[in-house]
């Protein structure tokens, strides 16, 4: 038996080049499920993503899904892009298993937790408070430039990179530091700065609150100002009435992810990505 997508409908392609199209998954001309492959409009026309990839229960288990997957490959190739990116959820060990088989690798992932009833203290010597309006001046400005190198390491073109980062920096901080359920705080040791942390209501369709941003200045890191960090935004949340908190993590970032697990975080969602050659 043979195993091979057919579109189920025309090319879609968008005012700004972005592609998309759906398949049917077949074995001879029996459908045994879909895939939606399109291009990633945030990384540009050269990096594509199979955006639903779903295989019937009756035919799991039988390679119909790698088959399909290396089938979307080969699309995305021919329409000029370098790069594939798949997300799969927590638990989906099928999915995860078949990524890892075909060279996909983890670049990121999303993790959540569930916050205590009782506020967490923090450390002696140690407070938090929010930033004025000069701090947050400062701030945002290094933040649009460290989330632009973010995207820029992924092979996002510099001056689109800057332009996404200060379009959704200006999108989810419309009245600067006095946004609606936002909390951009400063933690000081003995009443010196020594890192900062955003965290805000998260966004739709998502519940509880979520960390955006969290920096340890450089001269104060490997002394547990990060975890300090963490506790401040689980407070602000906590005061919010807010119950989870969620964030996303570089899985390259060994120190980060690994405070994050032992605060308690899970994953939710795995990012990976694949050359293709």
């Amino acid at each position: 038996m043979t195993t091979t997508i057919r579109p189920t409908g025309p090319l879609q392609q968008g005012a700004d080049g972005a592609k998309s199209r759906t398949y049917d998954v077949c074995v001879n001309s029996r459908r045994v499920g879909r895939i939606k492959i399109t291009t990633d409009s945030r990384f540009g026309a050269g990096t594509g993503r199979i955006e639903e990839l779903h295989i019937d229960p009756a035919d799991r288990g039988r390679g119909r899904g790698t088959v399909a997957a290396l089938a979307a490959e080969e699309v995305l190739r021919g329409w000029g892009c370098g790069r594939i990116r798949f997300t799969a959820a927590a638990g989906a060990d099928a999915a995860l298993r078949m990524a890892a088989s075909l060279g996909y690798v983890e670049r990121s992932r999303n993790m959540v937790k569930q916050l205590p009833h009782i506020t967490p203290e923090l450390p002696p010597q140690t407070a938090g408070r929010h930033m004025d309006a000069a701090e947050f001046e400062r701030w945002r400005s290094a933040a649009v430039e460290g989330y632009a190198q973010s995207w820029i390491e992924r092979g996002v073109p510099e001056a689109r990179a800057l332009a996404e980062s200060e379009e959704e920096h200006r999108a989810l901080l419309p009245d600067g530091a006095a946004t609606a359920g936002t909390h951009l705080m400063v933690l000081e040791e003995r009443g010196s700065e020594v890192g900062t942390v955003w965290v805000a209501r998260a966004p739709a369709p998502e519940a509880g609150a979520y960390v955006y941003d969290v920096h340890v200045m450089e001269e104060h890191r490997g002394r547990g100002h990060g975890r300090s960090l963490m506790l401040l935004a689980e407070r602000a949340a906590l005061a919010d009435g807010l119950d989870t908190m969620g964030l996303h993590v570089f899985t390259g970032n060994t120190p980060a992810l690994r405070l994050y697990e032992s605060l308690g975080y899970r994953a939710t969602r795995h990012h990976l990505n694949k050359d293709l050659l």
